[in-house]
């Protein structure tokens, strides 16, 4: 599963299954974001399977699931705390990691816009959910 890094605090991947949790507690994340909302897709693993993956592996769970017509989501300036929480390592997760990859764009401050859309752009993410 490709992971993409886009600060010290934070990846971004495709939808991972329970069974890759061990091997993400084994890298070193401590927390998992959920940006993607149950049965968006046909055997899509779910956030209580996730979720109960999480809490065998001592990790932190946290729902935030979004779509286009949600986005950015109730809690923006929550989900940048998390984000930028410099004693959590946390990996994001939707469909393909793009939208991840959008809220953490939306949670930066205007002078730190540029550089983040810069990072997210040279990965291959799309950010149109965010640059409108």
């Amino acid at each position: 599963m490709p992971i993409f890094k886009l600060t010290d605090s934070l990846s971004v991947a495709a939808q991972i299954t329970p069974q890759d949790v061990p091997h993400l507690a084994a890298e070193g994340f401590t927390t998992v974001v959920c940006n993607r909302p149950d049965d968006e897709a046909p055997g899509q693993s779910s956030m209580d399977e996730i979720e109960a993956a999480c809490n065998a592996a001592g990790m932190l769970f946290v729902r935030y699931p979004v779509n286009a017509m949600n986005f950015p989501g109730p809690d923006l300036e929550g989900l940048a705390e998390l984000f930028d929480d410099s004693t959590q390592s946390v990996l994001a997760y939707c469909r393909t990691g793009t939208r991840c990859a959008n809220l953490w764009v939306a949670t930066r401050a205007e002078a730190e816009r540029l550089e983040s859309v810069n990072v997210a752009r040279a990965i291959g993410f799309d950010l149109s959910m965010v640059v409108r």
